[in-house]
């Protein structure tokens, strides 16, 4: 079954994203995560997409490798950053001759260095473009992005979920939200989604806090709040790296039983490339893994 055939059964999915690795050294460290992760049999692995494409190539054969050589279904990131129209589609082409079959469509990043958006001259301008262009070429199923706390250059939060459901429409079969630290967002969310006519499954995406500095700068970037909280239980610590990851691992550990007690359809790790936080929050999760979601955030 494919991702939103699992979705529809109601079985809680628990899925893994990776980023392309920058040299060789990085490639073999990445692919001994993914072996040590796919003891833990996830339902998929996505793979992003750096840049103005940046790494479009390895994005490409990463996704390839996991579905062939490794074994579990991966989805691959798209983006329209950098691509004109006729690019994109030859990449669809290329995914599908490699056994691609899902997709996170997405609108991307600006490249390094630039700090505004500027679509290609005969590229997408928005997600919800390129969404329904891959709708239109077929044979692929995808998902979209949501951000519980708003995307950073959205004007409002009822101007993003309109965003959201603009995407939906175009032909998404589910969300995968960005991080965030508190579960009142998602399922905010979530509620203000269903009642804007969003019916497809949100999942959930969670960062373990395993280096203090850096999530504070991916946060900065998508717009995510740590509480204050857990602000100051970290800062107080911020030097000994193993006290923060101990603090971050419960905490997430704590958001996700949360979350799949009030019903969400699986939990989405942003692993950075590590398998140890993950592991340890995933094996505190083992009574959810086979037991269907609750309709509580499913049927809203």
């Amino acid at each position: 079954m494919n991702i939103p055939q699992l979705l529809a059964s109601g079985k809680r999915l628990f899925s893994f994203e990776f980023f392309p690795p920058k040299d060789e050294a990085a490639s073999l460290a990445l692919m001994e995560t993914i072996h040590h992760l796919r003891e833990l049999k996830p339902d998929f692995v996505s793979v992003t997409y750096g840049a103005g494409g940046s790494t479009r190539s390895k994005t490409i054969d990463l996704v390839a490798r996991i579905k062939h050589e490794v074994g579990i279904e991966p989805v691959a990131h798209l983006t329209c950053v950098g691509h004109s129209k006729k690019e994109i589609a030859g990449i669809l082409q290329e995914l599908s001759q490699r056994g691609i079959e899902t997709l996170l469509a997405l609108r991307g990043d600006p490249p390094k260095g630039e700090t505004a958006f500027t679509a290609h001259p005969d590229g997408f301008r928005y997600a919800s473009e390129l969404a329904a262009f891959i709708a239109q070429t077929g044979g692929f199923t995808f998902g979209v992005a949501g951000y519980p706390e708003k995307h950073p250059e959205a004007v409002s939060l009822e101007a993003d979920l309109q965003n959201l459901k603009r995407k939906v429409d175009a032909g998404a079969s589910f969300v995968t939200t960005q991080l965030f630290f508190h579960n009142g967002y998602y399922f905010d969310f979530v509620a203000r989604a269903r009642a804007l006519g969003v019916t497809v499954p949100i999942i959930p995406g969670i960062m373990p806090i395993t280096n203090f500095t850096q999530v504070q700068r991916f946060a900065k970037l998508c717009g995510a709040h740590i509480p204050d909280a857990l602000f100051k239980e970290l800062t107080a610590v911020q030097e000994d790296l193993d006290a923060v990851a101990r603090i971050g691992i419960r905490h997430a550990a704590e958001q996700c039983r949360e979350l799949l007690q009030k019903g969400a359809p699986g939990i989405h790790f942003y692993t950075l490339n590590r398998s140890h936080a993950t592991r340890e929050i995933l094996a505190s999760l083992a009574p959810f893994r086979h037991t269907p979601a609750a309709p509580l955030l499913a049927d809203i």
